[in-house]
């Protein structure tokens, strides 16, 4: 049986994480959308047409090591503001999303766009400074020379242009549960999360 479970967020708030941590707990399959803008963002920068990127996306390109990278995270950015692109990935989620056994899937429209019907919608944010300061960590740790200050203006430039973009903007479904993860460590947001959908689920 199809259960979908639409998670919303802008960067660095906990999405992926929530997102995996619910997939492994319930048995099902996870997809982090924002990888297929990265992937489509990262072809870009090798001189590919975005819309032609989206259209010739395949399953290995979403395995490159270089996805979370701030030219790459500014990219996807960047195509995911191009409606041919939206258009282009859209089928893909959707049929990601009513696989039997269930799935999860976390981007920046899944609830509002991609799975309005989603059985339990999750919004998850962060304050800004808390927001930075784990991007900060996630990078630095993986090698990357980058200030604080860079990364924070790096995700304020994304939160505007995710927002502010005609095409699915970034906003939370009207039906989505509000889940601040400012305050929490991972093991509590994760556990409030699996009491959501749980409840969800009867």
């Amino acid at each position: 049986m199809a259960f979908t479970i639409a998670i919303d967020g802008p960067a660095a708030a906990g999405k992926g994480t929530i997102g995996r941590a619910l997939a492994a707990h319930f048995g099902f399959a996870h997809l982090d959308t924002g990888l297929l803008y990265r992937a489509t963002g990262r072809r870009m920068l090798t001189g590919l047409d975005p819309v032609e990127a989206a259209q010739s996306l395949r399953a290995e390109d979403l395995d490159a090591d270089d996805l979370r990278t701030p030219d790459v995270s500014q990219a996807a950015s960047r195509v995911a503001a191009i409606p041919e692109v939206r258009q282009a990935l859209l089928d893909f989620q959707r049929a990601f999303a009513r696989r039997a056994g269930g799935a999860v899937l976390d981007g920046r429209d899944i609830g509002t766009v991609i799975c309005p019907e989603a059985e339990v919608k999750l919004y998850v944010t962060a304050a800004d400074a808390e927001r930075a300061r784990r991007r900060h960590v996630e990078l630095t740790g993986k090698g990357h020379d980058v200030t604080l200050e860079e990364v924070a203006q790096d995700l304020r430039d994304r939160d505007a242009r995710d927002s502010a973009r005609a095409t699915a903007p970034l906003k939370p479904a009207e039906d989505a549960v509000l889940l601040d993860t400012s305050e929490m460590t991972i093991e509590e947001a994760t556990a409030r999360a699996i009491a959501i959908v749980t409840a969800a689920q009867g």
